[in-house]
């Protein structure tokens, strides 16, 4: 089993240039420490000026630390909020007086405000943008209204936008199929990427699965399954509960890593359902890999996905997952890394998890073979060199903008 990626080393033929400036703008200081946090030690490596803004990252120490200079950024997390984002386009316009070589924007609110900012500044002066969607805002099954918002907002700004990077099946189709932007802007990648050699087996104590059944009060033969994400109605706890509820395995348990609004909501329906003493509410924990490792599923029941960080990191840890159709998780899980079942079919989803107890060779082979796929297609690495390619190409075509 390989158990790391190496990473190419860079060459004066393979590495962008010396001396550019990127600046990293997301709507939350979370999102950027969380993942994109290694980008900026890479490029700072190669003697790039690596910079990033968002709402929360002027107080974030970490941030402080990993990037050359931090800015806060008035940005809301909601698109009617029209007043912030004119606060934030204001804001992110003071920003480009730092003349950044590039701006890369992440998710749909500091994408669009970042991209009307760079677009109102003088041709000569405007850096080459970037955007990644992790998961269109709007997506078959969505509200109407909402999805005309999003999708209006995406045309728009795809006019000024120098490459778009989408990161599953479905979001290429839907930008081609919308041209969002020109096809030779639009770029497919896999995610963000996962640091495979922190998230594997080995990095969890072999004593690490009983102490965390050993807190939770679970026997050493009872299954466990994980659900890891805010709670949300989006990520459809509700249907692990019920489906748990309905299972053939009534010894089987459900931990719920994670915090948010809809928790007094999956606590009560937890008691009306008999199973409160079969679900663990663990609130937000730092370090997942033991509680995941510990599962004999991860579950995902969710509505709507990018390409979902939880999937990856139990698939990196060995531990197959049981994933609703939400865009996303096909890739994720191919053919043999897990078991999909139609989004908001609880019957299904309990007989996918009945069906992994009793099929215990079957799940291990499972999870061996999805962590293959991260390291080969998902690593870290993998994805950093796709930023030096994409990068790469941005700096040689800077002249002319587009619009």
């Amino acid at each position: 089993m390989n158990d790391s990626v190496v990473a190419r080393s860079p060459t004066a033929e393979t590495s962008p240039p010396a001396g550019v400036s990127l600046l990293i703008v997301a709507t939350v200081a979370s999102t950027i420490r969380n993942f994109l946090a290694p980008y900026a030690a890479h490029f700072r490596g190669l003697g790039w000026r690596v910079d990033a803004a968002g709402n929360g990252c002027g107080g974030d120490e970490v941030l402080q630390e990993a990037f050359d200079h931090v800015y806060e950024l008035p940005l809301s997390r909601s698109i009617l909020d029209v007043s912030g984002i004119l606060r934030a386009e204001r804001a992110i316009s003071k920003l480009l007086d730092t003349r950044p070589d590039i701006v890369h924007a992440h998710t749909p609110i500091a994408g669009f405000v970042t991209r009307v900012a760079v677009r109102r500044e003088p041709a000569e002066r405007r850096p080459a943008v970037a955007y990644t969607a992790h998961g269109f805002h709007f997506y078959e099954g969505g509200n109407p209204a909402t999805n005309a918002l999003f999708l209006t907002a995406e045309r728009v700004a795809g006019r000024w936008t120098d490459r778009l990077v989408v990161i599953n099946d479905e979001d290429e189709a839907t930008a081609e199929r919308n041209r969002i932007v020109p096809p030779g802007r639009l770029v497919r990648m896999p995610g963000i990427g996962l640091d495979t050699r922190m998230y594997s087996p080995s990095t969890v104590p072999p004593d690490g699965p009983a102490r965390v059944r050993s807190q939770l009060g679970i026997a050493a033969d009872a299954p466990i399954f994980a659900v890891v994400g805010e709670h949300s109605r989006n990520k459809r706890q509700r249907d692990a509960i019920t489906a748990l509820m309905s299972m053939r395995h009534p010894g089987a348990h459900l931990v719920l890593a994670g915090g948010g609004r809809e928790r007094p909501t999956l606590e009560t329906q937890a008691h009306g359902l008999g199973v409160e003493d079969r679900v663990h509410f663990l609130g937000f924990i730092s370090d997942v890999r033991p509680v995941v490792r510990t599962a004999t599923a991860l579950l995902l029941p969710s509505k709507r996905e990018g390409l979902a960080r939880s999937v990856m990191e139990a698939l990196s840890l060995e531990v197959p997952v049981i994933a609703s159709t939400a865009r996303g998780n096909r890739e994720l899980l191919g053919t043999d890394s897990g078991i999909l079942y139609p989004t908001g079919d609880v019957a299904a989803l309990a007989d996918a998890m009945d069906w992994l107890i009793d099929h215990a060779d079957e799940a291990r082979a499972m999870g061996l073979r999805g962590r293959d796929r991260m390291v080969e297609q998902y690593d870290l690495q993998v994805l950093i060199r796709m930023h030096e390619e994409l990068y790469r190409a941005m700096l040689a075509e800077r002249s002319p903008r587009p619009g």
